[in-house]
């Protein structure tokens, strides 16, 4: 008996056809071992345990999924882009897999409807597209090897969503942009952020962005880093003449 097939039993009863068929339409082929791909699609907390304890959710191969990406997206680049050093390679091939990119894809292939869990769909942020997205290809990596795993992130990512001429010019990292202007332009700068409850439930940070002791942008964001790169975002128009110039 497959180690997570006591688990899965219930829903292998009623809908096994159903995710199948849903698998190999984003796939382009059929399936193995469905319980990897099972598994990539089920929350934590749904509570799952295999025989040792452990729990069963889509982490550990979100994990698999983001290095196999890495490294095949970093190949592509390589084969691409002869002419480019070492950091240019490193800055596309971070553009290429960011949070925003990967997220973007996990909605275009509407993984979040094959998600098992007993947390309300709604109450997920975006990240839950792109950690879906990695846990998928941590699945086809396990279930049919690294040759096909490689074709379909070439055929269903790179060839249809990446376009190094688009991407040379695409900002990844607004906070980092502004804190390299700072650096090489000799200004101080410092990101006051606080904790700022406000009249809602949801806990928000408040951040202010100072640069030589003046205040250029603020922004109010659900985490501290969301709040650093928004504010970020809207110094970098504000000053956008100078930091081109």
């Amino acid at each position: 008996m497959n180690r997570f097939k006591k688990f899965f039993a219930p829903r292998m009863q009623v809908q096994e056809q159903e995710f199948f068929e849903s698998i190999r339409s984003i796939t382009g082929y059929k399936p193995a071992d469905l319980n990897l791909y099972l598994t990539a699609f089920t929350h934590r907390s749904m509570g799952f345990k295999n025989e040792l304890g452990h729990v069963v959710s889509y982490e550990r191969l979100e994990f698999l999924g983001d290095a196999i990406l890495g490294a095949v997206i970093a190949e592509y680049i390589y084969n691409k882009v002869p002419e480019g050093d070492e950091g240019y390679l490193t800055k596309m091939r971070s553009k290429i897999v960011s949070r925003e990119h990967l997220n973007e894809l996990g909605l275009d292939f509407q993984l979040l409807r094959l998600v098992k869990s007993q947390v309300p769909l709604k109450n997920f942020g975006n990240n839950i597209h792109g950690n879906l997205f990695e846990a998928l290809v941590g699945a086809i990596y396990l279930d049919r090897g690294y040759v096909t795993c490689r074709k379909f992130i070439c055929k269903k990512v790179i060839e249809p969503y990446v376009d190094i001429e688009k991407l040379e010019g695409k900002v990844i990292s607004y906070k980092s942009l502004v804190i390299e202007w700072c650096q090489k332009n000799k200004k101080q700068f410092d990101f006051n952020t606080y904790e700022d409850t406000g009249a809602g439930e949801i806990k928000h940070f408040a951040v202010k962005l100072c640069i030589d002791g003046r205040q250029i942008a603020k922004a109010r964001e659900t985490s501290k880093k969301r709040a650093e790169e928004k504010a970020s975002k809207r110094a970098f128009f504000v000053l956008q003449e100078k930091m081109e110039a």
